[in-house]
């Protein structure tokens, strides 16, 4: 009996995810954290990273907000950014909880120099925050 019971139990619906609305939302996120750094604002560039974030900036790997942090200040010092990012493509895992940006990055001079990959994650209230970041170095293939 307690078994019929359970079987008549309604099925737990799941909102749809909106994946163009994410996508959005996490250009939206990416293009202000890039903004950060154009902007000097080394509290809006934190705001953006998760506590347990992973940045691999080459080959060191900076584990924690506070690793992060403390390697990326030096970057803010000047009263010009070193260099700039935006994103080019984003894509958002179907669940709605992950998402991926890359694009590239600019010298001072406004050349290309790396392209960055950013991972994203949908935290418990609403807002995108990195999670996993890294850059690719330009490489020419020789003809």
């Amino acid at each position: 009996m307690a078994v019929a019971g359970c079987a008549s139990q309604p099925a737990m619906r799941v909102a749809p995810v909106d994946l163009d609305a994410l996508t959005r939302e996490v250009t939206a996120a990416e293009t202000a954290f890039a903004r950060s750094m154009a902007d000097r604002d080394f509290e809006a560039f934190a705001s953006h990273i998760a506590d347990d974030a992973i940045f691999q900036p080459g080959p060191d790997t900076l584990r924690g907000k506070a690793a992060i942090l403390a390697a990326w200040a030096r970057y803010f010092e000047g009263p010009e950014a070193p260099f700039s990012w935006r994103p080019e493509t984003v894509v958002v895992l179907d669940g709605g909880q992950l998402a991926q940006s890359k694009g590239p990055v600019f010298g001072p001079d406004g050349k290309e120099i790396l392209e960055f990959r950013s991972t994203w994650r949908r935290e418990a209230d609403g807002r995108w925050k990195v999670v996993f970041d890294d850059g690719t170095c330009l490489c020419r293939r020789g003809g």
